[in-house]
């Protein structure tokens, strides 16, 4: 995505990105001809669904030879939080058949039930107990 300046018809560059706190994330572009800044504004939803893909928000220009040179960076998942329930090789193999735009949410939502349980290792039969929990069977 980019954003172009409507009065002078260039790119405009990427200037900053914060992180305000409240669940948020902002963008700000300036453009290099005129100075006008536009800002993007993500809400707590957007974020996390932009943080769980491991998209990087910044000006990274890539050779248009190779498009998708940097596309392994972006899909890179974010650490896991620390006190994060483990992860037996079944629940990994079912989380593995979630779709890849949405993993990352649906394991935060099994990892958050979890340890908000105190359960230290993530199963079938606890991914199973939490569905249930979570009124999600029919998904």
């Amino acid at each position: 995505m980019k954003f172009v300046c409507m009065e002078c018809d260039r790119q405009m560059t990427f200037e900053e990105r914060a992180v305000p706190g409240d669940g948020t994330l902002t963008a700000s572009f300036r453009c290099p001809a005129c100075g006008r800044s536009v800002a993007m504004l993500a809400n707590p939803y957007e974020t996390q669904l932009v943080s769980s893909l491991g998209v990087k928000i910044g000006g990274t220009t890539i050779d248009a030879a190779e498009p998708m040179a940097l596309a392994g960076d972006f899909l890179v998942p974010p650490p896991e939080p620390a006190g994060s329930p483990r992860w037996d090789a079944e629940s990994q193999e079912r989380l593995s058949r979630v779709p890849s735009f949405v993993r990352g949410m649906v394991k935060r939502i099994y990892a958050d039930w979890a340890r908000e349980r105190g359960i230290a290792e993530i199963t079938t039969a606890v991914m199973d107990r939490a569905r249930t929990d979570l009124g999600l069977e029919g998904m």
